[in-house]
């Protein structure tokens, strides 16, 4: 275990750089996993991290410590950080104090949409993608494809929220939405206010590329036009329209209830 003291470090120089800018995360292909729970999801699914860091008071927690037993019997590589240089990394207010560094895959498009499938036309909001991710990884979807505007997947309040999604997820960036539902194989089913469609007479029982847009604007007319079916999910309060990443949970589990009836 290696331990630094210095601000100056230009190791942890480069951990604050990766903590507090998106453009460094997507310059360097890194990012952070901030908590236990993202440390040992990742530990279960993808393996080792490129680094461990813990802050010294962490060092006194068992789950902690397990984490860091773990990975010095595999040689993985360590870092210890006092208390107030850990907590100018960490975002997470009253963390545990453990936190790995590890790579962001790069995936490019390669085939067409054979299976059920989501994919986020600029949906901006970090809290609202993590969500869905997580939704789609708890209904057995394995896909997710997001356009240029939507926010950086491997951002810390994505994984925040995603709560270790991302780990069982193929998830694709930049990625051209109409030529992949364009090309695709699957029915697409796009969600739309306007639509007169419901949700629950679309018969679900086969693999669907979920389309679902921009928080205030929805999905692009081009992709809309594209769908082979656009939906309304009925409501009976007086709101204008569900959250987009409620609005996707309901489809996904409605797709559930019915590979499951």
């Amino acid at each position: 275990m290696k331990t630094i003291t210095s601000r100056d470090n230009a190791q942890y120089k480069e951990l604050v750089k990766l903590a507090g800018s998106s453009q460094a995360r997507r310059k360097s292909g890194r990012t952070l996993l901030d908590g236990v729970h993202l440390c040992q999801a990742y530990l279960q699914l993808r393996g080792l991290p490129e680094q461990c860091i813990v802050s010294e008071t962490a060092l006194h927690n068992p789950e902690v410590m397990d984490i860091v037993g773990q990975l010095e019997a595999q040689h993985a590589h360590v870092l210890a950080l006092p208390d107030a240089l850990y907590n100018a990394v960490s975002q997470v207010e009253h963390g545990v104090g453990v936190m790995f560094s590890v790579q962001t895959p790069e995936r490019a498009v390669s085939e067409p949409l054979a299976v059920s499938a989501v994919l986020l036309d600029n949906v901006q909001d970090p809290g609202n993608v993590g969500s869905i991710l997580r939704s789609a990884a708890a209904a057995g979807i394995k896909q997710v494809y997001c356009s240029a505007g939507t926010a950086f997947c491997w951002s810390p309040k994505v994984l925040r929220a995603a709560m270790g999604a991302h780990f069982v997820l193929d998830i694709f960036e930049n990625v051209d939405l109409a030529a992949l539902v364009s090309a695709s194989k699957v029915t697409s089913l796009a969600t739309s206010g306007y639509a007169t469609q419901r949700l629950y007479d679309v018969d679900l029982r086969q693999p669907v590329a979920w389309l679902f847009g921009h928080e205030g604007q929805g999905v692009a007319d081009d992709l809309l036009s594209m769908a082979t079916h656009q939906v309304v999910i009925p409501h009976l309060g007086q709101v204008e329209s569900l959250n987009v990443a409620a609005c996707a949970a309901v489809c996904f589990f409605e797709q559930v209830r019915q590979n499951q009836s």
